[in-house]
């Protein structure tokens, strides 16, 4: 085989993988533009939203269970809206609601996963649900060992039932 022979057959091979790539570059950037837009609470700001936040205010609610017939039942904050910032630094408001998941990332680099609607702020320490389905997975923090906050709607089914 001549190299001109090698080069054109290695060409035929390389155009289906070229286009391939191409598409899945494509449905990478579509995914990336459509996904879930991630907000940061400031610190401060958190802790001014959360100031009247704690076990003996929270409400019982009921929410929809997406992976199986029936409902799941919680206590949850009494925050309606939660105050963010966007990538841009642009503030913006965001209804609560049982699909918004918050991330903490820990001083130490760690990050943890929480249901916002769960989260109470007592005495300096971030208190909040892990799971949906197993109310006892709990997670408790210092607030002053959090660097960073962000919150995102999750795009999870989870909605609020009417009693």
């Amino acid at each position: 085989m001549t190299s001109f022979s090698l080069k054109r057959s290695l060409m035929g091979f390389m155009r289906p993988l070229q286009k391939s790539s191409l598409f899945v570059a494509v449905i990478a950037l579509l995914l990336c533009t459509i996904s879930c837009k991630n907000y940061v609470i400031p610190i401060e700001s958190f802790k001014n939203q959360m100031e009247n936040t704690n076990s003996s205010n929270s409400e019982i609610v009921t929410v929809n269970n997406p992976l199986a017939n029936g409902t799941i039942t919680y206590s949850a904050n009494n925050i309606d809206q939660i105050i963010v910032k966007d990538k841009e630094g642009n503030t913006k408001i965001l209804a609560n609601s049982p699909s918004i998941e918050m991330r903490v990332t820990h001083k130490n680099g760690k990050r943890f996963h929480m249901y916002f609607d769960t989260v109470i702020l007592e005495n300096d320490t971030l208190k909040g649900g892990r799971s949906r389905f197993v109310q006892s997975l709990r997670r408790e923090l210092p607030l002053d060992s959090i660097v960073k906050i962000e919150v995102q709607d999750g795009g999870k089914k989870f909605k609020y039932q009417t009693q």
